[in-house]
């Protein structure tokens, strides 16, 4: 004769066993989530940081993005001095208006003081050809706005003579949205100013 607490025990044995297996995966849950707290751990004290030049420790992801943004800058600055002093009687509107885009007022007051000055209709007149020839910048990337100082050596064909000159300029560059073609690093060239030319032999001081 079958009795309902054979059912029972059953029951029990079923419901024993659940909460045994629930334990038991809670536990090795438990246990490999702590393992791999403990690598990541390791892994971010023993990689995550290097040492600056102070002797201070900079999180790796931000060593990473300035190494990304110097890159950008200088990409930017070479860029902007290409199309702003590579220029001819053919190509001249077509470069200043691009250099434009990736500076402010402070440079657009500097192509109209050059304007003004006649710069580009000597350039027309005798067909002046003016070729950069070496672009070198040096950049702080701490803070924003990042300061930048470039040396820019060009030479001016004149037909039967080429003059080469060395021009330092320096300013700052803040983060703007990018705008693809016209300024696809996202930054925008402040206080540009010419600071220093002179005429060198074969390009150099």
């Amino acid at each position: 004769m079958k009795t309902p607490y054979k059912n029972i025990y059953d029951v029990l044995k079923l419901n024993r066993f659940i909460v045994l297996a629930s334990v038991i995966a809670a536990a090795v849950t438990a246990i490999v989530s702590v393992l791999m707290v403990i690598k990541l751990h390791r892994d971010t004290v023993g990689s995550a940081f290097v040492v600056n030049t102070d002797g201070s420790a900079i999180p790796l992801k931000l060593v990473s993005q300035n190494e990304n943004l110097k890159v950008e800058i200088l990409s930017h600055l070479e860029l902007f001095h290409t199309y702003f002093y590579d220029i001819d009687a053919s190509n001249y509107e077509r470069h200043l208006e691009k250099a434009l885009w990736l500076g402010n007022s402070s440079v657009d007051n500097l192509y109209r003081q050059k304007k003004a000055d006649g710069v580009f209709n000597r350039l027309l007149q005798y067909s002046l050809v003016q070729r950069v020839l070496d672009i070198e910048s040096k950049v702080d990337v701490q803070n924003e706005p990042y300061g930048f100082e470039t040396r820019l050596v060009f030479e001016i064909n004149r037909g039967a003579t080429t003059d080469t000159y060395e021009l330092i300029t320096t300013g700052k560059l803040i983060r703007v949205d990018r705008h693809f073609p016209n300024n696809p690093h996202g930054l925008l060239i402040t206080d540009y100013f010419e600071k220093r030319l002179r005429k060198t032999q074969n390009g150099t001081p």
